[in-house]
């Protein structure tokens, strides 16, 4: 198919089939095809009026919803649009405004958004957008000045020039800008409606935000590319979602997994309701997707569970599972689609064979040519004209594609490699848990050692000891965490996307709480509790240990527990194993251990 503005598709769509359902949110009118096309070329039109042109950028902060929608449609169709986090600080919203100089903000009339004030203070150009609630989904005013004659063709940008800018995360470093060209868009959706046999029969619930590519183009772009329709949802609303999907009838829905596990849990109290939910599948991308997860959503709604792997600088989707009958496997982001190329290389650019682990690389006419205005990033960021994407993983002998982790995620503890979603995925498999979120942590001795933070499902109950116990059984000892912090709810990013990088800085709390010993100045009761007492003393350099304290909690790990071992194997002449230290986290119960031992 020749590359084409999405501004065309709808315009055909609006001749083909000008009353079909474009655009719909809840407790609103639907807003056609034809009214669509009308509505993003009166928007197109008000901008050119004011000069703006394909050169130019707009800000746009605004709530999720179908106005937001239509926005981002008229605005990246006519020049550079740049959508910013509505829940912004001030601070946040200097340092992204300062970065993009954007010609003109546009803002929710009359809303108290910080960035007002801040574009005030910048002299950015203020455009408020203002609609009656009874007006149709997505129809709305700026405050410009309007031309006399709406008549006039509205002047677009061209399929080359940027359509789209925004940051990446920017959780270790500061934000780069990744500008996405309409021709970038253009394959990304159609790579998009390709995969998924998307047509104008279909409908998707979008509750990704629209300030992210997940959303913008994974959900509605796609979708309008097709001449189906999209639900603009305010965001993830866990008391109106199956309502929503009962009274849409969406054929399919897209979201990151802690979405997903949010719904399926849902799902499980209501089953009345989740009995009358018909889709024709569920889509997954923007983080790891657990197989148990994706497992629980086929059997709560039977339909097929497809994960996609998906970037910002690939303006979105690069791989995905493919529908059935064709073969999909969990665990798995699928094979590349489209235009997307990918390959496996190696630290000096070689591509790897099937099934060895290196970094993924992609290249095609969806990905991005650079990050604006760095060229150091570029020349990281590339290699041998393939887009490094920072994911380690391989390609089996099918084609498939499977990510190993984050390079930057990966745990180093005493040179050890560890790969923080095998951890996911084993605590993840603990009937008692909901959520697992694997990371790294400083450790004075081995540089990194392994943290997990654990979400329970409802009315469940835990030990640090049991679920330590638990992953014991399935993985290395050098994989089992040594911190395990029991949350209600793990804090993720602005999309509803958990970002490890970082956690151990935001749990620190939590996390020296869990470090902590009972200080309960507990005395040995027995001549066997006295001898480990002064072992754990002398290897862990703590004379405040309690003999009921958890050996891990309190300082703890692999290279001192090794050591105990030593000494308690040569004073009593046996032969305990690791194991055995883990069953017997305490200095009472790995007493009572040798106890039983001694009267044998």
């Amino acid at each position: 198919m020749k590359p084409d503005l999405i501004i065309n598709s709808i315009h055909e769509f609006s001749l083909r089939n000008p009353k079909a359902e474009a655009i719909l949110a809840p407790e609103r009118s639907a807003l056609n095809y034809a009214s669509l096309y009308k509505q993003v070329c009166e928007i197109a039109l008000a901008l050119n009026h004011i000069q703006i042109n394909q050169d130019s950028r707009i800000a746009v902060v605004l709530p999720n919803g179908p106005e937001t929608a239509v926005c981002f449609l008229a605005v990246s169709s006519v020049c550079v649009c740049a959508p910013l986090n509505p829940a912004y600080t001030a601070d946040e919203y200097k340092f992204y405004l300062a970065d993009l100089k954007p010609n003109a903000i546009i803002l929710l009339a009359n809303s108290q958004t910080p960035a007002r004030s801040v574009a005030e203070k910048l002299g950015i150009q203020i455009i408020d957008l203002s609609l009656d609630p009874s007006d149709s989904a997505g129809v709305f005013k700026l405050s410009t000045n309007q031309p006399s004659n709406y008549l006039d063709a509205p002047i677009f940008g061209d399929l080359d020039k940027t359509a789209l800018i925004l940051h990446t995360s920017g959780t270790t470093s500061r934000p780069k800008i990744v500008p996405l060209t309409r021709r970038n868009i253009f394959y990304s959706m159609q790579n998009i409606a390709q995969t998924y046999d998307l047509s104008s029969g279909d409908r998707v619930l979008n509750i990704m935000p629209l300030f992210h590519i997940h959303g913008l183009i994974g959900a509605l772009s796609s979708t309008l590319f097709s001449g189906g329709s999209v639900i603009c949802a305010p965001g993830l609303n866990m008391d109106k979602i199956l309502d929503w999907l009962i009274e849409y009838q969406p054929t399919w829905y897209t979201a990151v997994p802690t979405m997903h596990q949010a719904i399926v849990e849902q799902a499980r109290q209501h089953p009345e309701k989740s009995s009358n939910i018909k889709l024709r599948f569920i889509r997954s991308s923007s983080s790891a997707l657990s197989p148990a997860v994706a497992i629980d959503l086929e059997k709560t709604f039977n339909t097929p569970v497809l994960e996609a792997y998906g970037m910002t600088e690939a303006a979105h989707q690069m791989s995905s599972n493919p529908l059935l009958p064709r073969l999909h496997k969990f665990g798995s982001v699928g094979m590349q689609t489209g235009t997307t190329q990918i390959v496996v290389l190696d630290e000096d650019g070689n591509q790897l064979s099937a099934n060895i682990v290196g970094e993924i690389c992609i290249r095609g006419e969806n990905v991005m040519s650079g990050y604006e205005n760095n060229p150091e990033a570029n020349a990281s960021a590339f290699i041998n004209g393939w887009l490094r994407t920072g994911d380690l993983g391989y390609l089996d002998q099918d084609g498939y594609l499977f990510i190993h982790g984050r390079s930057k995620e990966m745990i180093n503890r005493g040179g050890e490699k560890i790969s923080p979603r095998e951890i996911d995925d084993v605590v993840l498999q603990h009937p008692s848990v909901k959520q697992a979120v694997a990371f790294a942590v400083p450790h004075s001795t081995l540089g990194e050692d392994i943290a997990v933070a654990v979400v329970l499902r409802e009315a469940c109950q835990l030990s640090v000891h049991d679920l330590r116990m638990f992953v014991a059984d399935k993985l290395s000892e050098f994989k089992v965490p040594r911190q395990i912090v029991f949350l209600d709810e793990i804090p993720k990013g602005p999309t509803g996307k958990i970002q490890r990088i970082g956690l151990a800085e935001k749990l620190s709390a939590q996390l020296q709480k869990t470090s902590s010993y009972l200080n309960d100045n507990s005395m040995p009761s027995n001549q066997f509790e006295a001898d480990l007492l002064m072992i754990w003393q002398e290897i862990l350099g703590n004379t405040s240990i309690g003999v009921h304290d958890d050996f891990i909690s309190v300082g703890g790990d692999s290279l001192r527990a090794a050591q105990v071992l030593a000494k308690v194997n040569k004073l009593y002449s046996i032969k305990l194993t690791m194991r055995d230290l883990f069953d017997t986290s305490s200095i009472t119960d790995l007493a009572g251990l040798l106890k039983k031992i001694d009267e044998k």
